[in-house]
């Protein structure tokens, strides 16, 4: 059996090239990842299609819920237009409905743009109130996979619900797994029979500067992606 994919998300250039250093098998491109992660910058998208692992952009205009009104959506085909341009593999996705169902017409209209890249349906899923259907619904718009804690907080949480989910899902698409996954959290997760993984592999790095805390222009600790982490989650793969 091929060993299980590691997937890190970052959110600036640095942490692009510690991933690709490490031995990432595919980034997740961010920006904001203290907010769940927001839609990358042209010149970052630019900067990734250059790398040598597959990217795929996180396409998400703003932090908050996941409903989305129709000038959001035309941002957001703006945005997959973007990561084309860029020559990046894919985007990440996700739309929900008032009820947190997953938008379906909308999540259409956004891979019709997307038509060529890979799709990942990112964790709006974890909002909703029927993974069961949500996962078919996912399906049939044409996913190739599903970013999920299990609807948990972690995924060491959410664990059943995730192997639910592979068992649904019958290799139809690939459920990976994100949120809190570290070398520490990753056994009991791969015991779920997942062949990929979502992770951060970041550290906490605190700001030297105090004068850019007072400001307002950094925060106290940031999280950085490090090679290191990467390497070693990859090895335990």
């Amino acid at each position: 059996m091929s060993p299980v994919l590691l997937e890190v998300c970052v959110d600036d250039a640095s942490g692009l090239v510690a991933a690709v250093d490490g031995g990432a098998d595919r980034i997740e491109l961010c920006s904001a990842l203290a907010l769940g992660g927001l839609t990358p910058s042209a010149g970052l998208m630019q900067l990734a299609g250059r790398m040598s692992v597959p990217v795929y952009a996180m396409i998400r205009p703003r932090a908050g819920d996941f409903v989305f009104d129709e000038t959001e959506i035309a941002m957001m085909e703006a945005e997959i237009d973007a990561a084309r341009q860029a020559g990046l593999a894919g985007v990440v996705l996700g739309a929900s409905l008032g009820d947190r169902t997953l938008d379906a017409a909308g999540l259409a209209r956004l891979l019709q743009r997307a038509n060529g890249l890979g799709r990942t349906l990112h964790r709006a899923f974890d909002l909703v109130p029927d993974q069961a259907a949500a996962l078919e619904t996912a399906i049939d718009l044409g996913f190739e996979r599903i970013l999920t804690s299990g609807g948990e907080t972690t995924a060491a949480n959410g664990i059943a619900a995730i192997a639910d989910l592979v068992r649904r899902a019958d290799g139809r698409l690939s459920i990976m797994p994100g949120s809190g996954v570290t070398l520490s959290t990753v056994g009991p997760v791969l015991a779920t029979g997942v062949r990929e993984v979502h992770a951060s592999c970041s550290v906490s790095v605190p700001t030297a500067d105090r004068r850019l805390v007072d400001l307002g222009f950094a925060p106290e600790a940031a999280r950085r992606t490090d090679a290191a982490v990467v390497r070693a989650l990859k090895a335990a793969l």
